[in-house]
C-alpha cells in the first residue's frame, strides 16, 4: 500500500496533511516502530562486523502505509559505506578540516558526502560531529574541529548544509558535553547554566539554526541525568529555547535507558528498540507514557523525511559511479593541502625541486587514514607520505631511508642529505572512538532490555568472528571487536621511539622536517632540534600527494592551529579518561592560557606560510544590532598565498568574570604578492551576550569593547568602541 508515499513536489500544507493522515491512521505499534532502528545486529552479522557494510535503517518506516524509512551513514571523513574500489572518499579529518578555517570549502565537502550517501543507499548521515575540544587527549578530537564554539558553528553548519543540499538528513552530535571517549558511557559532567549556553551549547544552536534537520544525543550524564533521557537538554533547551522541530535519535546501543526517554524528548531510538519497543508500547497501555508523546514524536520524524523526500533532487540520479569520482578527489587533496599547519620554519621550506632529500618514519609508509571505529572509511586507494613524495620526485621505487626500529642507522643515512623529512604522530592504536570489546554484550544488560535469542546468537557470532580476525592479524574496522581499542590518549608527546627518531636525526641533519600526523595537539619538547615542523593531522585518501605539493613549494601551507598547543600537560583542563563525574567551567584552550598568565608552545590560530602579511587599520562601529569590523592585510611575500583573518572581540568584564577574548569572526582570503585586501566581519551584538542565570537570560554588557584582528589569537592589533 503506498497511499502515503512521499511525492516530489508536495507543498508544506500538503505534507502537513499527508503526515496527520499517517497519525490517525497508524496503530500504536506502527506508530512506536518509526521510533527505532532495526536490523542492525542482523546486518553487522551478515557482514562479518563491518560497519557500514550495508545501509542501515535507523527510524521511520510503514510499509503497510507506504512511509519510507531513513537509512543511516556515518561520517565525518565521509561515507562510511563500501570497501576496496567500491569505497567511498576519503577527506582529511574533521580535526585537520577545523585547521582550514574554510567554510566554503567545508560546505563542498558536505556536499560531496551528500551525493555519495545517496548514490549508496543512504539518507540520514551522522557526519556533523562538533564537540568541543576541552583537552587535546579526547580520544575522538580528530572527530570535531577544534576547541572554540564559534568556529566549530561556523563550519559545522557549512558541512550540515552541503550534506542536505543532496537531501540527505544530517544530524549534529554528540549532544551535549561529549568530551572524553573512555567513560563516555557513565561520566556525569556536572555544569551550570552559564557555562552549559555561553561555551558547551552555542556551535549546536548554530548548526541547528542552520537548517541541520536532526540531533543525535549523547552517552553521558548532564548534572545526573543521561543525555539521551534529559528534559532539559531535549526539551527545555532544544524545542522551547531554540524553536528546533528536527526529531533526535540517540546513539548506538547504551544511548537511552528508559522508555520515560520518549517523554523527555528523543524520539528514535538507534539501533533496535532496547527501550522503544515493548517497553514503550507498555508504557503508554499502563498509562505511564502520555499517547501525545508517541505523535508528537512521529510528527518530527515524518515532517523531516517527507521535507526531504518530497523535495526536488539537485542530481537527475545518484549512480555509484559518482562515489571517489576525480571531481571528489580533487576537494580531498584541496582540504588536505589547506588543512596542513606549518608551526616552525627556519627557512627549510620550501625544498629545492632538485634537493635530494630523505623520508624517515615508518608511519611515512602506512596508510593512516585516522580511527577505526565509526568514522572509517574505506576509499579506492590512499597515497601515503612516502609515495605521493617518490610520486612528486619521480621516482617511485623509491625506499623509506630509515626508521624507529633502527634509531642509528636512520641517523646515519640523514648524514649529507639536503633535507631529511620524518614523518611522526599517532595511529588508531594511540587515539579514536573507544569500542569496549563486550559492547554487544553490555547491550544486552541494559535494564529491562528484551532482545530476541536470535540477535543474542548473532552478537555473539559477530564477536566470536572478530576474536578470530584479530587473531589472524586482520583490520576490519568492525565494530564490537573483542579487546577494547581505540579511547583517550595517555600521553600528549609523541611516542618515546619516534622522538628518539626526531632527535637523532635532527642531531645528524640540520635541515630535519617533522611532519606531524595526528588528531590533535602533539607537545613537541623537540620542536628546538629541528628546522621546520608541518602538522597535517590524518590528511585523507590524497595526503600524501598534497604533503609533497606544500613541501615543495607548489602550494603554501596557509592552515591554522584549531587549538592550543601547550608547553607541558598541567597548562591544560583536569583530565581523567576513567572518571565518574567531572565539572566543566568556562575555561580551556586559550580564554584558560590567557586566564592563567600561560604562554602556549604554539598559540590558537597560529600558523606559517611562505608568504608574509601585514595587518593595520582597524576598524569597528555599532550598525544596529551588529558591530561591523574591518581590517587591511597585505601579502609582503614574494609568493600567493591564503591568509586566515581572525577577529576577537575583548569584553569590559566588570559585571562579571568574562574571557579576555573570544573568537567572532573569521574569513580565509587569497591575496597575490604587494596586494592589499580588506575583510570585513559582522557581529550580532547579540552574539556578545553573557548568560544571567539567575534571570534566565542573556544580558549585553555595557561600557568598553575591543575589537581584535590579525593572524593568530597571539597577534593582533585592536581598534575599541563603547557598547
Amino acid at each position: 500500500m503506498t497511499q502515503f508515499a512521499p511525492r516530489k513536489g508536495m507543498n508544506s500544507a500538503e505534507i502537513e496533511e499527508t503526515i496527520e493522515a499517517i497519525i490517525a491512521e497508524a496503530t500504536l505499534e506502527e506508530k512506536v516502530g518509526m521510533m527505532s532502528g532495526k536490523g542492525f545486529f542482523q546486518a553487522m552479522a551478515r557482514t562479518g562486523g563491518v560497519w557500514g557494510g550495508e545501509p542501515y535503517r535507523a527510524g521511520g518506516g510503514i510499509e503497510r502505509l507506504g512511509v519510507p524509512a531513513l537509512y543511516f551513514t556515518d561520517g565525518p571523513r565521509g561515507v562510511a559505506r563500501g570497501s576496496g574500489d567500491t569505497g567511498s572518499t576519503c577527506f582529511p579529518c574533521t580535526m585537520a578540516r577545523g585547521a582550514s578555517w574554510d567554510r566554503d570549502l567545508e560546505r563542498r565537502i558536505g556536499e560531496v558526502m551528500g551525493a555519495e550517501a545517496r548514490a549508496q543507499g543512504c539518507t540520514l548521515s551522522g557526519a556533523v560531529c562538533v564537540n568541543l575540544l576541552r583537552h587535546p587527549g579526547w580520544g575522538r578530537a580528530q572527530e570535531t574541529y577544534g576547541e572554540d564554539p564559534f568556529h566549530l558553528g561556523e563550519l559545522g553548519a557549512s558541512l550540515a548544509q552541503g550534506i542536505q543540499a543532496h537531501n540527505v538528513v544530517a544530524t549534529v552530535k554528540h549532544y551535549a558535553l561529549n568530551s572524553i571517549e573512555n567513560a563516555r558511557f557513565k561520566i556525569d559532567v556536572r555544569i551550570d547554566g552559564r557555562v552549559l549556553r555561553e561555551v558547551y551549547l552555542p556551535h549546536f544552536k548554530r548548526i541547528l539554526d542552520a537548517g541541520c534537520a536532526s540531533v543525535m544525543s549523547a552517552y553521558n550524564k548532564m548534572n545526573g541525568e543521561y543525555c539521551g533521557q534529559h528534559r532539559e537538554l531535549l526539551t527545555d533547551i532544544l524545542r522551547h529555547e531554540w524553536g528546533f522541530d528536527g526529531f533526535v535519535h540517540s546513539d548506538w546501543m547504551l544511548g537511552v535507558y528508559a522508555p520515560y526517554g520518549a517523554s523527555a524528548g528523543l524520539d528514535v531510538e538507534n539501533p533496535e528498540p532496547l527501550q522503544f519497543g515493548e517497553r514503550l508500547i507498555e508504557g503508554v497501555q499502563q498509562q505511564q507514557v502520555e499517547p501525545g508523546v508517541i505523535d508528537t514524536a512521529c510528527r518530527r520524524i515524518l515532517r523531516i523525511i517527507y521535507r526531504f523526500a518530497c523535495a526536488e533532487d539537485p542530481l537527475a540520479e545518484y549512480t555509484q559511479d559518482i562515489v571517489a569520482n576525480d571531481a571528489h578527489i580533487a576537494v580531498a587533496r584541496e582540504a588536505a593541502e589547506k588543512s596542513a599547519v606549518l608551526l616552525k620554519n627556519e627557512g627549510a621550506l620550501p625544498l629545492d625541486k632538485g634537493a635530494n632529500v630523505g623520508v624517515f618514519g615508518s608511519l611515512a609508509a602506512m596508510v593512516n587514514t585516522g580511527d577505526d571505529g565509526s568514522s572509517k572509511v574505506s576509499p579506492p586507494y590512499v597515497t601515503t607520505a612516502l609515495a605521493g613524495i617518490a610520486s612528486y620526485l619521480g621516482e617511485p621505487d623509491i625506499p623509506l631511508s630509515g626508521d624507529e626500529s633502527d634509531v642509528a642507522a636512520a641517523a646515519e643515512a640523514a648524514k649529507g642529505l639536503d633535507a631529511a623529512i620524518v614523518v611522526v604522530g599517532t595511529t588508531a592504536e594511540h587515539e579514536g572512538e573507544f569500542i569496549p570489546g563486550d559492547i554487544g554484550q553490555s547491550a544486552l544488560m541494559q535494564p529491562g532490555a528484551k532482545i530476541p535469542e536470535e540477535l543474542k546468537l548473532m552478537i555473539a557470532a559477530m564477536i566470536e568472528s572478530q576474536a578470530e580476525k584479530q587473531g589472524a592479524g586482520h583490520n576490519s574496522g568492525a565494530m564490537g571487536a573483542a579487546g577494547d581499542r581505540g579511547g583517550d590518549r595517555e600521553k600528549l608527546r609523541l611516542p618515546d621511539d619516534q622522538a628518539d627518531l626526531v632527535k637523532a636525526i635532527a642531531e645528524a641533519n640540520p635541515n630535519t622536517i617533522v611532519v606531524i600526523a595526528s588528531g590533535s595537539a602533539i607537545i613537541c619538547d623537540w620542536a628546538g632540534s629541528c628546522a621546520a615542523i608541518l602538522q597535517t593531522f590524518y590528511s585523507g585518501m590524497e595526503g600524501g600527494t598534497a604533503l609533497a605539493r606544500l613541501l615543495f613549494g607548489d602550494v603554501s601551507p596557509s592552515g591554522k592551529l584549531p587549538f592550543t598547543v601547550a608547553n607541558d600537560e598541567g597548562e591544560y583542563p583536569f583530565f581523567d579518561k576513567n572518571a565518574d563525574v567531572i565539572t566543566y567551567d568556562l575555561w580551556h584552550g586559550y580564554t584558560k592560557f590567557e586566564r592563567d598568565g600561560v604562554t602556549p608552545q604554539f598559540p590558537f590560530g597560529h600558523g606559517l606560510s611562505y608568504a608574509s602579511f601585514a595587518y593595520r587599520s582597524v576598524k569597528a562601529a555599532r550598525h544596529g544590532d551588529a558591530i561591523l569590523a574591518q581590517v587591511s592585510v597585505t601579502n609582503t611575500g614574494t609568493v600567493a598565498a591564503d591568509e586566515v583573518v581572525q577577529f576577537y572581540i575583548s569584553p569590559p568584564g566588570k559585571s562579571i568574570e568574562r574571557q579576555k577574548k573570544l573568537l567572532k569572526g573569521f574569513e580565509r582570503v587569497a591575496i597575490a604578492p604587494g596586494e592589499t585586501v580588506h575583510v570585513h566581519v559582522s557581529v550580532p551584538t547579540d552574539d556578545l551576550r553573557w548568560y544571567n542565570e539567575a534571570t534566565g537570560s542573556w544580558t549585553l554588557e555595557t561600557g568598553e569593547y575591543s575589537v581584535l584582528a590579525g593572524g593568530s589569537s597571539a597577534d593582533l592589533i585592536a581598534a575599541t568602541l563603547s557598547l
